[in-house]
């Protein structure tokens, strides 16, 4: 069993200490008693502190003890002490610890005792009702009050530290989840960019590689397409370290957005395919996580149409309306062919990237001839 907390212990002695001091006092003060005040009276006002030393474990216990202790001490004819005052450390211990009901009906058994022992004394009913009833009851009735009241703040004070702790349990589980849809996040731009660089330098290299020994300017621009590429890939793949390393505040304000968007068409544009690009979105528009996605959601695109379309042309279309960031890339190849299974992936990941914000993604044959995604963001997170 481990020991009591220092402020418990000095409660306890408090406790102790006071009432041998008021129950000692009041012997010393008697006049009216059978016999003059004794090492014996004494003594039952220590053993009235001492029995509180063991409050804590057997509070109904102490309680019954005291009241009995004050029977007897009557019953041998020392001075007068009061009924309740003896136990008025008991009956507080009680309620303290959650036994008022005893303390209620142990204080009612002390003060009715000493109700009828006056009444048989002779004691005037006018002055018992006055007077001593009343003072014992109002002692009883404060004691019990003043442990209710010390229990209940106690209760309050640990409830608020569970509430506390399980504030701070759900910051951290909240501070987890938002770690992991980082991550979540970071693998599937790191998917996104490194697919499409992958896509463009296959093209160019496919391009240089037939054009060996016969054209060799074109060998010359394709490697540069391939130079190009990788240097851009690198520079994003740093600048996602260095996302790693901010608050998630600078993260957002450092993502690349729909302003990137003109870029990924000339890397398209270079690898072969023509691409329109029409962006109708003011600045400041749309929050910054919806303008990384929506780029994010155009280079996937783009990286499918290099992949698997076989198109000769693609449009990158975006406006605001209503709210709303309405996104749409379209082209006019033949499909995805036999790279339906990792085209599948890539969309999947662009629905769930839009579904996270609170968008939609659909995707499917063009009107007549091609593929269209189109997708729908909310302008703003909080909207």
């Amino acid at each position: 069993m481990t020991a009591p907390p220092a402020a418990t212990r000095g409660t306890d002695l408090g406790l102790v200490v006071g009432t041998v001091a008021v129950v000692a006092l009041t012997i010393g003060a008697g006049v009216a008693a059978e016999r003059a005040p004794s090492p014996v009276a004494y003594a039952f006002a220590v053993g009235f502190g001492a029995v509180l030393l063991a409050r804590r474990r057997w509070p109904v216990g102490v309680l019954v003890v005291t009241v009995l202790g004050i029977f007897t001490y009557y019953a041998l004819g020392f001075p007068a002490i009061g009924q309740a005052l003896p136990a008025a450390a008991a009956l507080y211990s009680a309620a303290e610890l959650g036994r008022t009901r005893a303390a209620l009906a142990v204080g009612a058994v002390l003060v009715g005792v000493a109700a009828y022992f006056r009444i048989a004394e002779g004691l005037p009913a006018s002055y018992l009702l006055s007077y001593e009833l009343l003072t014992n009851v109002a002692l009883v009735a404060a004691a019990v009050a003043l442990g209710v009241s010390v229990r209940v703040r106690r209760e309050a004070r640990a409830d608020q530290e569970r509430l506390r702790v399980a504030a701070l349990a759900e910051q951290a589980a909240e501070a987890e989840r938002r770690l992991e849809a980082q991550r979540v996040r970071i693998a599937r731009d790191l998917h996104d960019s490194i697919g499409h660089t992958v896509s463009v330098i296959a093209v160019h290299a496919g391009v240089a590689a037939e054009a060996v020994g016969r054209d060799d300017a074109l060998v010359a621009s394709s490697i540069a397409q391939v130079r190009d590429a990788t240097r851009s890939t690198m520079r994003e793949l740093r600048s996602t370290v260095r996302l790693l390393r901010t608050s998630g505040e600078d993260a957002a304000r450092g993502a690349v957005g729909l302003t990137g968007v003109p870029a990924l068409a000339a890397s398209a544009r270079a690898a072969g395919v023509e691409v329109d690009v029409r962006l109708d979105v003011p600045d400041g528009a749309v929050d910054g996580a919806i303008g990384a996605a929506a780029y994010r959601i155009v280079q996937e695109a783009l990286t499918n149409v290099l992949r698997h379309a076989h198109a000769a042309r693609a449009s990158v279309a975006a406006h605001v309306a209503d709210g709303w960031l309405d996104l749409q890339v379209r082209d006019d190849g033949t499909g995805a062919g036999e790279g339906a299974s990792l085209a599948g992936q890539g969309l999947r990941g662009m629905a769930e990237r839009a579904g996270l914000l609170g968008g939609t993604l659909t995707s499917g044959p063009a009107d007549g001839r091609g593929f269209v995604v189109h997708a729908r963001l909310p302008a703003r997170l909080d909207a």
